[in-house]
């Protein structure tokens, strides 16, 4: 796998444009928001922002997955982002079941104990006033993608036991200090299983993502989508805040 300093580039580069668009792509949606409760937007208008909002995440999903082929390490620790945002990350990312969990702070419902009442008709949040058939078919789906995380992980533990399993321990014994040629073929065909893993959870989380959308309505989804990009541009702020109060109690 390469590791040279301009892949590590790349992948900063990509991150930092997208996180970037992210600023952008919230005020559209907040505008459109706006402009939809004033009856300016109607519901085709909103189905092709949202449209645009996930080819744009798509398109994101494909640049990772071409530079994580090249070195996929830094996708699992990556360097341009802070402790804070790391510390939340899994495979690489968010776990899809958080985008599901948030629906439901959006609506302000604690899932065990308001889930039978919400059924029964009861209006619980301010959330567009989800229907009992929505909040049905999102529960569903958050199970089904819970049970899919938990392969992930199970692959992901597997992956990483590997490292110090075969072929890694004969290669450890048999090591050339001078060359060090032994650790290469075990290392690139680790690399592609973490990349082929990443690629698969980014599939997961795109699939998540359209199938919430489709489940909204269209000022929901644009709402929920402004919501989403909310907590991560904040999610970045808080860390770089705390690095910035961490590097003045060291100074």
């Amino acid at each position: 796998m390469a590791n040279s300093s301009s892949d590590r580039k790349n992948e900063e580069n990509l991150y930092n444009t997208w996180m970037n668009n992210q600023q952008e792509e919230l005020k559209e949606l907040q505008n459109a928001v706006v402009r939809a409760r004033k009856n300016e937007l109607n519901d085709d208008e909103l189905n092709e922002l949202l449209r645009k909002m996930v080819n744009n995440f798509q398109g994101y999903a494909n640049g990772r997955s071409r530079l994580a082929r090249v070195d996929v390490s830094p996708f699992f620790a990556p360097t341009w982002c802070t402790p804070l945002e790391n510390s939340v990350l899994w495979i690489g990312g968010c776990r899809p079941s958080t985008f599901i969990r948030l629906i439901y702070a959006l609506c302000g419902i604690e899932i065990q104990s308001h889930i039978a009442r919400y059924l029964q008709g009861m209006k619980i949040g301010e959330f567009g006033h989800l229907s009992g058939k929505q909040i049905t078919m999102i529960d569903k789906l958050q199970r089904q993608i819970i049970l899919e995380e938990r392969r992930f992980s199970s692959r992901l533990a597997s992956l990483q036991e590997d490292v110090v399993d075969q072929p890694f321990a004969m290669a450890a014994r048999i090591y050339d200090t001078e060359r060090g040629e032994n650790e290469i073929e075990p290392l690139n065909k680790h690399g592609k299983d973490m990349s082929n893993l990443l690629e698969e959870v980014d599939e997961l989380r795109m699939k998540t993502l359209k199938e919430i959308l489709g489940i909204l309505t269209p000022i929901q989804g644009v709402e929920y989508l402004a919501a989403t990009k909310r907590i991560r541009l904040c999610l970045q702020q808080w860390g770089k805040k705390r690095e910035q109060e961490h590097n003045s109690d060291n100074n």
